[in-house]
Formats: C-alpha cells, sequence, structure tokens
C-alpha cells in the first residue's frame, strides 16, 4: 500500500475499468454534441493530464489541445478562495468552441472564475466543462459540469492524476486518502 508520512490509500473507489468505460461513454457524448465543429480542449493542469489524455483518443473530431493551470488551492486541501493563473493558453480563443478538462470539481471557485470572467470577454463561441468527478458536498460557486464522468462522496480523492502533494497522480484508479 502506497503512504505518504500522515496518510496512506484507502480502498478503490473507481477502478481503472469503471474508468475507462465512462471517459469513452463522455467521448461519444462530446463527439455528438461538436459534430461538424472543430473543438478546442484545454486541460487544467495538473490534475487533468491523466483524464484528457484518455478522453481526447475517445473524441472523434477534428481538435486541438492546449493546457492552463489555475488553482483556487495552495498546497492544502481547502480552497483558499482566490484564483490564480499560472499559464494561460497558448493559442487564439477567439471564435472558438472550448471545452474545459479538469480533474474534479470541489469547491467549484476555479472553473467558476475561469468560466464567468476569464472566458468571458475573448470572443468564445462556446465555453463547456467536463470534468472527471463532481463532488457538489463542497461547492462553494455555483457551477456544474456539462460533462461528468461520476460524482463522489467528500473524501480526499487521489490516483488518475489527483494529488495530494504531488503524490499520488500515478495510480491507475480513483481512491481516497485516510490519515494514519
Amino acid at each position: 500500500m502506497i503512504s505518504i508520512p500522515g496518510y496512506e490509500v484507502g480502498g478503490i473507489l473507481l477502478s481503472e475499468e469503471e474508468i475507462a468505460a465512462r471517459v469513452a461513454e463522455l467521448g461519444q457524448r462530446i463527439t455528438q454534441d461538436y459534430a461538424g465543429e472543430k473543438l478546442l480542449v484545454i486541460g487544467i493542469l495538473k490534475g487533468a493530464f491523466v483524464f484528457m489524455s484518455d478522453l481526447i483518443r475517445q473524441i472523434d473530431l477534428d481538435l486541438e489541445t492546449d493546457f492552463m493551470a489555475a488553482s483556487s488551492y495552495g498546497s492544502g486541501t481547502e480552497s483558499s478562495g482566490e484564483v490564480r493563473i499560472t499559464k494561460e493558453p497558448g493559442v487564439d480563443l477567439a471564435g472558438r468552441h472550448v471545452l474545459l478538462v479538469e480533474d474534479i470539481v470541489d469547491s467549484g471557485i476555479t472553473l467558476k472564475y475561469l468560466k464567468d470572467t476569464y472566458f468571458a470577454d475573448r470572443d468564445i463561441r462556446s465555453v463547456k466543462i467536463c470534468a472527471l468527478l463532481d463532488k457538489p458536498a463542497r461547492r462553494k460557486a455555483d457551477i456544474t459540469p456539462d460533462y461528468k464522468g461520476f460524482t463522489v462522496d467528500d473524501r480526499f480523492i487521489v490516483g488518475y492524476g489527483l494529488d495530494y502533494r504531488e503524490h499520488f497522480r500515478q495510480l491507475p484508479h480513483i481512491t481516497y486518502l485516510v490519515e494514519k
């Protein structure tokens, strides 16, 4: 069992197989919804990179990818409430359909800021959110993903790209942290 000082992983919440099946379903829905359109898929670093890499292989469209880094978290487990953007997309956004890919919607503060403020005045055709996980029990901002993989309980989730202080991203499944 993988552990770090003070924490170890709990049981498997979502297996590799469950994740793969749901990612395929999301890819099919996105393909249908954007049929005939070119899509710009922007992953929110760092957590979304594993999910996004699997998701784009399930989308049968002409698409481009980019990344941005934005967070309302420091090194802890609670949102600071202040959104910091540390990497902006490197492509022209004007006239594009943008799909923001996020690992988890927790407080919702970051995604609400991105959708309603950051992308609001950039002449974008549409902005939608695709999140692997939705944790509505922790929501502080009024935002709901347009596409979501799974709803999870109020636990600190790790694995499949999600981390705790840069640990546990490499796990192929979704689990949760338990204090030792």
